[in-house]
């Protein structure tokens, strides 16, 4: 059935806001030829656009036959999202305009394994110091997302799969950061947003089948099947950290011990104890997540008997538990992410490829992650900038 007048005005200034997103300023002329428009139809709806405050108009272009043409871009002060990455260290927070530009950013150091102020208040600190940076009000927001380790079950409200997050478990935090806060917040695993970050921007960019596994602070994956990520019945979908494996021990009462086989095979921890076994003696001191990322970059740049040897053992173990994974959901793409991954760049990528050929049946691409600074929260502001823009963008109210 054909659309009404107005819906298809919506269509097409949709389609014309996403192509300014995409491309930056565009000239009357081009926007008619990108969406296939009339001139008369793309200056109707850049008028529109410009009097409704989406749009406006910057500069004209130069260095080409004929008169300049005037340049439009979507207006960066349409509406403002915010992202909160959480680990038990600290909240880092970020503000970013429509077209996706970070304006401002915050960090909260929460140390300690009780809160020194409630959840509610270490969100509110850090979102406030990133609207400040911003040079905004907290107002401005139109919507806020924040990843923590773990998942909040769909069912009950509270979190799971994170007992190392102190002060977020009680059962009431999810109504008390609504009525604290003015904007709608959505909630999300930190690594289901890495996938979100590397889907928009990164090495996933245009696969809508693929697994990320990722290894820092903790062992996890995230699924992304036909466009959407697979969450899981009670959120826990790619907790894989707790998957028993051969090679480790059998670890029962996983919650408990708020680990499991894989964990102990091949996560972050696993490297520097790897490394003493092989019998390494300089090995660097510090926060296991960085320490193990700094014997990793070593082993893929120094060519040396002993790091090679970690290297290949790690791939075998990295992929050891990737095998489950891609027997079961067979995707297109497994994106390498988290710093204990990345830092062994192409040469670890090829080591766990290769293995993971001769353990399972299927055989997606294996590539590194390309977002690199901060994923979890720029995940988090990518999410948030989507459900912003679908809002503000709708013209068709």
């Amino acid at each position: 059935m054909a659309g009404t007048p107005r819906t298809l005005r919506a269509m097409n200034d949709r389609a014309a806001l996403d192509l300014l997103l995409e491309h930056g300023p565009l000239s009357r002329t081009r926007i008619g030829k990108l969406t296939g428009l009339s001139k008369p139809t793309a200056s109707q709806l850049l008028a529109r656009l410009e009097a409704s405050g989406l749009v406006l108009a910057t500069g004209t272009t130069e260095g080409r036959p004929g008169p300049n043409a005037q340049l439009y871009e979507v207006d960066p002060t349409a509406a403002y999202a915010a992202g909160l990455d959480v680990t038990p260290e600290r909240i880092l927070a970020a503000v970013a305009d429509i077209t996706g530009r970070t304006v401002g950013s915050f960090e909260l150091p929460t140390p300690g394994r009780r809160p020194a102020q409630p959840v509610v208040r270490q969100v509110t600190d850090a979102l406030d110091g990133a609207v400040e940076a911003a040079g905004l009000a907290r107002g401005d927001v139109h919507r806020l997302v924040i990843g923590t380790p773990g998942a909040f079950d769909p069912g009950t409200g509270r979190l799971r799969y994170a007992s190392h997050l102190p002060g977020w478990h009680t059962p009431a935090l999810l109504d008390e950061l609504a009525a604290a806060l003015p904007m709608p917040v959505e909630y999300e695993n930190d690594v289901n947003l890495v996938a979100v970050a590397e889907q928009r921007l990164g090495a996933a960019h245009g696969h809508e089948d693929f697994v990320l596994l990722w290894n820092e602070g903790g062992l996890g994956a995230a699924l992304v099947l036909g466009g959407r990520l697979h969450r899981g019945w009670t959120g826990g979908a790619g907790e894989v950290g707790f998957l028993p494996v051969p090679g480790a021990p059998l670890v029962r009462q996983v919650r408990k011990a708020n680990s499991g086989g894989y964990q102990e095979l091949a996560g972050s921890q696993a490297i520097p104890h790897l490394a003493r076994e092989l019998g390494m003696t300089d090995i660097p001191s510090g926060p296991y997540a960085e320490v193990a990322a700094a014997l990793v970059e070593r082993a893929a740049t120094e060519d040396t008997v002993l790091n090679r040897l970690l290297l290949e053992t790690y791939a075998t173990r990295l992929a050891t538990g990737l095998a489950s994974l891609v027997s079961v959901l067979d995707p297109e793409l497994v994106v390498l992410s988290g710093a204990s991954l990345t830092a062994g760049g192409d040469t670890l990528r090829a080591l766990v490829q290769a293995e993971l050929e001769e353990l399972a049946a299927s055989r997606p691409r294996l590539v590194v992650g390309d977002v690199h600074e901060h994923p979890v929260l720029r995940g988090a502001l990518e999410s948030a900038l989507a459900a912003t823009r679908d809002e503000v963008f709708d013209t068709s109210r």
